[in-house]
This record gives C-alpha cells, sequence and structure tokens, in this order.
C-alpha cells in the first residue's frame, strides 16, 4: 500500500522548511515568487494533498455542514438538500447528507458523528418525537437549524412551512369540489407535520359547518409509497369508502394511486386524491397529482444561510474575546429566528370530479 505524502516530504523535496511549505499552502503572497514555484513544483509532483482535518483541528473551524433528514428517498428531502447544498458552496463549505430513515436511534448515531466530526454547524429535521436527542446534542455547543420543523420552545433558528394552512388547503379544495366525507393517510403520529396537516384538514371543515366525523384518520407507519399502498387497501375495505383522500405527503398519495389503480377504481372520478410537498414525480404520476407545494429547495437555502449567520457570528465573538485579551469585546450576539413560509395549492386531474 502506497505511503501517503506528507508536509515534511514536500520541504524535503523543495529544498525548504515546512514552515515555508505551510506559507505556501496558506499564505502564498507571503513566499518569494521563486520559492513558491519550486515548492509548487514538489506539490504537484509528489502528489501531495492538505489534511483538511488537521487543518480544521488547528484553526478551530469545520469547513463542513450537517444535514440530517428523515428520508433521502422522498424527493422532497433532495431538493431540501439542493438548496442547502447551493447557499453553503457560494459560502466555501461542504454539506454532509445524513439519513435517520425516520428512527430516532439513527438520528442520534449521526449526532454524535456529527460532533465527533466537528461539524461548523447542522441543518436537522427531528424524527425523535421526544426531543431528548436534541437536548443531548446541544450540550456539544454546535450550532443547529430546524429545517421542516417550527422551534417551539426552543431556542434554536428554525425554518418551516405553515402545514395547518397548507391542510386547509388541501380539504377545502375538496369540498369547494363536493366531497363531504374524506379520508386523510396521515403518517407517524409522533410527527408534528402529520398533526399540523390534520388540524388545518379539521379547521376546513369546521370553516363549512362540518364536522370532525366527516373526516377519517387512516395513519401509517411509515411516509412511504409502501405505506400509501397499504393505506389504499384499508380504504377499499371499508363499507362506506369517503370519495376523497387528503395524504400527508405525495409519497403516500402515489401509493393510494396505485392501489385504487390495481383494484379498478377510477380517480377522481370514483375517488378524488390530494397530496403534500409537490415532488417532481406528482406532476408525472398516471393521474397527475394535485398536491399542496412545499418551497423545499428554498427551505433548504434559507437555513444554512441562517445557520452560516449564526456560526460566523460566534466566530466574531470569538476572536473579539481573543483581541481583548479574555474580555467581553464587541460580542454580536445571533438573534435566533423562526422562519415560516406559505404553502401553495397546485391543482391537477386527481381531485377534478365535480361531486
Amino acid at each position: 500500500m502506497a505511503q501517503s505524502v506528507g508536509i515534511k516530504d514536500v520541504a524535503r523535496a523543495a529544498g525548504v522548511s515546512v514552515g515555508t511549505v505551510s506559507n505556501v499552502i496558506n499564505r502564498p503572497d507571503t513566499v518569494a515568487t521563486e520559492t513558491r514555484a519550486r515548492v509548487l513544483s514538489a506539490i504537484d509532483r509528489l502528489g501531495y494533498v492538505r489534511s483538511e482535518s488537521a487543518r480544521q483541528l488547528r484553526a478551530g473551524r469545520s469547513r463542513i455542514m450537517g444535514l440530517l433528514v428523515l428520508d433521502m428517498g422522498n424527493p422532497f428531502f433532495v431538493d431540501v438538500a439542493r438548496g442547502a447544498e447551493r447557499a453553503a458552496r457560494d459560502a466555501g463549505l461542504g454539506v454532509m447528507v445524513c439519513n435517520s430513515a425516520e428512527s430516532a436511534g439513527e438520528e442520534a448515531e449521526y449526532l454524535s458523528l456529527f460532533a465527533e466530526q466537528r461539524v461548523r454547524g447542522v441543518l436537522l429535521t427531528p424524527a425523535d418525537a421526544t426531543g431528548r436527542n436534541i437536548e443531548s446534542f446541544r450540550r456539544h455547543g454546535i450550532p443547529f437549524v430546524l429545517v421542516d420543523r417550527v422551534s417551539e420552545g426552543t431556542a434554536e433558528c428554525s425554518v418551516s412551512v405553515d402545514d395547518v394552512a397548507g391542510g386547509a388547503l388541501a380539504v377545502r379544495h375538496l369540498i369547494d369540489a363536493g366531497h363531504r366525507s374524506i379520508a386523510y393517510v396521515s403518517g407517524p403520529p409522533g410527527f408534528t407535520q402529520v398533526r399540523d396537516r390534520r388540524t388545518g384538514a379539521l379547521n376546513a371543515l369546521a370553516e363549512a359547518g362540518l364536522g370532525p366525523d366527516n373526516l377519517r384518520e387512516l395513519p401509517t407507519e411509515r411516509l412511504d409509497v409502501a405505506a400509501g399502498r397499504d393505506a389504499g387497501a384499508r380504504l377499499l375495505g371499508l363499507a362506506d369508502r369517503p370519495t376523497a383522500v387528503f395524504c400527508a405527503n405525495d409519497l403516500l398519495a402515489l401509493g393510494v394511486l396505485q392501489a385504487m389503480y390495481a383494484a379498478g377504481v377510477t380517480v377522481p372520478d370514483d375517488l378524488a386524491i390530494v397530496g403534500y410537498d409537490d415532488i417532481e414525480f406528482a406532476a408525472a404520476a398516471a393521474v397527475p397529482l394535485t398536491s399542496v407545494r412545499q418551497p423545499a429547495v428554498t427551505m433548504g437555502a434559507l437555513a444554512a444561510e441562517m445557520l452560516l449567520e449564526e456560526t460566523e457570528a460566534d466566530a466574531a465573538d470569538a476572536a473579539d474575546t481573543s483581541d481583548a485579551g479574555g474580555g467581553a469585546g464587541g460580542k454580536r450576539t445571533h438573534e435566533h429566528r423562526r422562519v415560516v413560509l406559505q404553502p401553495e395549492l397546485v391543482v391537477r386531474r386527481s381531485s377534478l370530479s365535480a361531486r
């Protein structure tokens, strides 16, 4: 196995000190042109790559931002990651993307990994409904921003969508189309998003003078297509089957659509369907899916920008304290913000049937 080339090897090959090589890498303007060229030639010839982890330990700051999402199999979170990566790249940082798979245990393991790697900060969509993982992670002093979750009762920044308004948009649309018996294919009840979308659905029913009995909830253990197919099968087995279904995300809605297609149930004439997220596949489904659109890319970018603001403020405060010999300095306290974006209903053929 080939040995890695270190900075001492470069210094030896170029006939200079280790300090000179370090200056060429980190402060090239301080090194004479001829010497710099000799060192760069040695770096190229030997194939030297500097250790980013060692540089981070010396500087005390990572160039990596962590992103931990519920399900990377869901295109919604892929879009969130795209937005975060774009903002991080503009700031000269990279993003380490991890997938909790809706598991509190896996979430805890990845948060420990982020702490071990001393990441600059973390963007987090929590899987642990108890909040214990967040409390445990907070002691490391690493900044984090909640994504697709409101930071109620916590001091951290958050970027989310008004899911109560989104649920109301979906069910109001179905009521306006004449539906009075509606199913809600929800998801794990511990997820705030699932509960908020149900609250919005009930609000829309109340506005129309309809009671909560008009909403039949079909919970699922996960928020994927397979869970949607299972919910669709349960829906088909109901003696008084609702005429419309609102799903907590588009993957569930696509699963319900598959179950209806396999059973010969026509969408939207026999059953209207509305999803949530407006992922790319929604418009491309066999029956184009009506969905509540979340600005996922914007959400990811905003969260990353807020995290960068906080880490830059922390770094400036540390520098001020150091310059003041440990005094208070000119502290730039970061003000945590809670940004709530508004959803938008995108109407397609899956719900366009008059009752």
